[in-house]
């Protein structure tokens, strides 16, 4: 079994295009999972930040069959579904989304995507899209998505956020998404005593660990209860939870290349990793193999 994952958006908060960006990429996330093997082709994308728009015009550009895939939402704040009216497929009736991610509060996932598109605020509404579409609320615990298997569990992050662990049913590579999440003690969440542990357990060997690194150390003593981590925090999370590889994601929009790069750096030279390291740079291509 491979796997193979692309990431289309790592930047976090708002998109940032321009000179200073251009390395790493201006697109908020969007990150694309693709396996195969004896039990067929599956395609899981995470999160509809604006890099679902690159993402859908190469779907198109690639295939003239139609689109059938899983859209797993970690939460619902604008940078993780600001590109979705804007998923080529989307206006394609031959196309089959499906959508899974949790309520927020007492509102439900697809009211809130509704809302995103009412005519107002978007020329489209999400009834008059051409594909076949359907929203599915989940829970923390475990359930099927196409030819894998998801794990999901609760985040340190303002409002329901959920990383997810996918495993390919037939066994094979794992690939861990935690973006927006503070693994430092601030903050006030809705998440248990143990959730540290929990978490640890979690990710606990995985092939490919994408994690939250917005801050530096020094940015994050000012920002404490923002639902966000710090690059040195989740290169000692990653090396606690003995994962394979990590891919430092959800980047400052204020963070130009340089200073990514040597946040990096230097978060290397403080935790002495054991395990690879791949920037998260927009257009990245891992290949994961069982």
């Amino acid at each position: 079994m491979t796997c193979r994952v692309t990431i289309w958006g790592a930047r976090g908060s708002i998109p940032t295009p321009g000179p200073l960006t251009a390395r790493y990429g201006g697109n908020t996330p969007c990150v694309t999972l693709l396996s195969e093997g004896p039990a067929g082709r599956s395609l899981v994308i995470l999160d509809a930040g604006t890099g679902i728009r690159p993402l859908g015009r190469a779907l198109v550009e690639a295939s003239k069959e139609p689109l059938v895939a899983d859209l797993l939402i970690s939460h619902t704040h604008w940078d993780h579904i600001q590109g979705l009216p804007f998923f080529a497929p989307f206006y394609d009736e031959r196309s089959h989304i499906r959508i899974w991610g949790a309520q927020q509060g007492e509102v439900p996932l697809e009211q809130i995507l509704r809302e995103q598109m009412n005519p107002v605020v978007f020329p489209v509404p999400l009834h008059q899209l051409d594909a076949t579409l359907s929203v599915t609320q989940v829970e923390p615990g475990r359930f099927p998505v196409g030819e894998f298997v998801v794990d999901a569990m609760r985040l340190r992050h303002p409002g329901n956020t959920l990383a997810f662990r996918l495993v390919p049913r037939s066994g094979g590579p794992s690939v861990v998404y935690v973006t927006d999440n503070e693994l430092g003690p601030g903050g006030t969440y809705e998440v248990g005593a143990g959730w540290r542990d929990e978490l640890v357990g979690f990710a606990a060997g995985a092939d490919l660990l994408i994690h939250d690194t917005q801050y530096t150390p020094e940015e994050y003593r000012t920002r404490i209860g923002f639902g966000h981590s710090n690059m040195v925090q989740a290169f000692e999370f990653a090396a606690l939870a003995d994962v394979k590889h990590l891919v430092p994601f959800h980047h400052d929009p204020a963070h130009s290349d340089n200073q990514l790069d040597q946040m990096i750096t230097e978060a290397t030279q403080a935790v002495a990793p054991g395990f690879d390291v791949t920037p998260g740079l927009e257009g990245a291509i891992l290949n994961l193999e069982e």
